[in-house]
């Protein structure tokens, strides 16, 4: 079903983080609410203005990469005009680590994943996948992208995210210390968040490593309704 909504879908930067597959999941789901869909592969469609003067929803994963001076004008343009601007894990708070304005938008920058103790690491992804519990903050009980989900326990990597108080946190993570870790005490970092940025809302969720992440329970339905949120 298409509509008079349009989404634009971009994807790309490190291909561990399954950038093609995982979007290729929501694809349906956004197509079924409405939504017309176009999907780049390369953040050059940023400064198309034929496209990103209409558009109503970004959905984002590019981990790490650059972001040229132009295309993250239109991008910031978009969303300051009133696009929603969606994603997960390190495709929307690993991206574009030059460009502070775009950091600034998005309100969170991954600095760090906690991994195994070192005498169980293989040089692999897995390295870095530990359980953890993802938990649903008191404002997250009440908004409609959280609502009536409980805390969940996941088994993949922990971001732990820099931050500020701008953003509505709907839930958090806590990184234990461990006596191999540099740090001393727990400490508490955003894995669900939203922001507000001029007419645009920004949706991120930390967790979403690769697919069989993302389209777990109830991860899986916190995105979808994360993006349907952002919309304009």
């Amino acid at each position: 079903m298409t509509g008079g909504k349009k989404a634009l879908v971009v994807r790309g930067g490190w291909d561990g983080h399954m950038p093609v597959e995982t979007t290729d999941l929501f694809v349906p789901f956004l197509r079924d609410n409405g939504f017309d869909v176009q999907v780049s592969d390369s953040t050059a469609v940023y400064a198309d203005e034929s496209v990103m003067a209409d558009v109503d929803l970004i959905v984002q994963v590019v981990t790490m990469s650059t972001i040229a001076d132009d295309e993250f004008a239109g991008l910031q343009k978009a969303v300051l005009g009133g696009a929603g601007l969606a994603g997960w894990h390190g495709g929307i708070a690993d991206a574009f680590r030059n460009t502070a304005d775009y950091l600034h938008m998005i309100g969170g920058q991954f600095a760090h994943h906690a991994g195994k103790h070192p005498s169980e690491r293989t040089g692999e992804q897995s390295d870095n996948y530990i359980p953890y519990t993802v938990h649903i903050t008191e404002a997250g009980h009440e908004h409609p992208i959280t609502q009536g989900i409980e805390d969940f326990d996941l088994v993949t990597e922990q971001y732990w995210v820099l931050s500020d108080e701008y953003n509505d946190v709907l839930a958090t993570t806590t990184q234990e210390a461990r006596d191999f870790d540099a740090w001393n005490r727990p400490v508490t970092a955003p894995a669900i968040w939203t922001r507000q940025w001029g007419q645009g809302r920004v949706f991120v969720s930390a967790p979403g490593h690769r697919l069989e992440v993302v389209e777990s329970q109830p991860l899986r339905t916190i995105i979808e309704r994360g993006l349907l949120w952002a919309a304009r």
